[in-house]
């Protein structure tokens, strides 16, 4: 190309590399301002435009370097710059080059929709938006809130992270979490009436969801991952602690519903005791047995 436009212009070749050069350049800034132009006439989302120009302050110089690269190097050794320029490349955006990669599996694999309910990297959230290099959580217990309430603040997560960080979905295929509730008595407690009492508790506490349904959502589930559940209806548990009888109710509950149907399930469960004299909550106690004759001796 270069000896095409001295022969043309009647130009060194020197001359002709300069001519190039400057063309290139001009071009390049054309291109940038129709582009930016477009993008400001069709489209009126500010933040679009914004991420348009700043896309094009590092997409225009390294085409410009390239290109005077190949207008001043001889074609010999073009292959060879270009091969480093793009490895050099490939290191410097190595973190963005992986969270499209991100993207790309996030889009495809679908491990979570926008509204689904995950854990990544410590952090817990409703996803609110999927774009091309993060997505957006709104943050459920957090540093200030606890319970699966909301705290009101945002998190913007790389979507890198999908690749070095394990994922929690809390809804995906089926919409409950088994949640626990765990009541503590003392030994001298009538455990069997206690036990009772929390059961009746989880069950009228339980999902108004039919059971049929539940399976349908998890057959649906099953087909893509092996997940199976015996039975879906409420339990409870019973261990011995240190401090007591430790009698644990189990049941399904929506996943944004933990923090209500616990605090509904603790003032059923207190009231119910509160009405009995054979059932009390425990509490860590230390208790001293002491055998044989016990006196009292007076230093005179």
């Amino acid at each position: 190309m270069i000896s095409t436009v001295a022969d043309a212009l009647n130009l060194t070749d020197t001359q002709a590399k300069l001519v190039v050069t400057g063309a290139a350049i001009v071009g390049l800034a054309v291109v940038r301002w129709l582009v930016l132009a477009v993008v400001r006439r069709r489209i009126d989302d500010p933040t679009i435009w914004f991420r348009t120009r700043k896309l094009l302050s590092y997409l225009i110089p390294i085409v410009g370097f390239v290109l005077l690269v190949s207008i001043w190097v001889d074609g010999n050794s073009v292959a060879a710059y270009v091969g480093f320029l793009t490895a050099g490349l490939a290191i410097a955006l190595s973190d963005v080059l992986k969270n499209l990669a991100g993207w790309l599996f996030i889009t495809t694999r679908r491990p979570f929709r926008i509204g689904d309910r995950v854990e990544i990297a410590g952090r817990k959230g409703d996803v609110v938006d999927i774009r091309a290099f993060r997505f957006s959580l709104l943050e459920v217990e957090g540093e200030r809130v606890s319970a699966e309430q909301s705290t009101g603040r945002l998190l913007h997560v790389p979507n890198g992270l999908v690749f070095t960080n394990w994922l929690a979905n809390y809804t995906e295929g089926f919409e409950y979490v088994w949640h626990e509730i765990p009541v503590l008595i003392t030994f001298e407690s009538n455990w069997e009436v206690a036990e009772v009492i929390i059961r009746e508790v989880v069950e009228a506490l339980s999902p108004s969801v039919s059971e049929m349904r539940a399976f349908e959502q998890l057959r649906e589930t099953s087909s893509e991952y092996r997940i199976s559940f015996t039975h879906l209806t409420p339990t409870v548990y019973l261990t011995v602690q240190d401090s007591g009888v430790l009698l644990t109710g189990r049941m399904l509950v929506d996943a944004r519903t933990t923090r209500t149907v616990e605090q509904d399930a603790w003032k059923a469960i207190l009231r119910e005791f509160g009405e009995r004299t054979d059932v009390e909550l425990a509490y860590p106690t230390v208790r001293t047995y002491l055998e044989g004759p016990i006196g009292v001796r007076s230093d005179a």
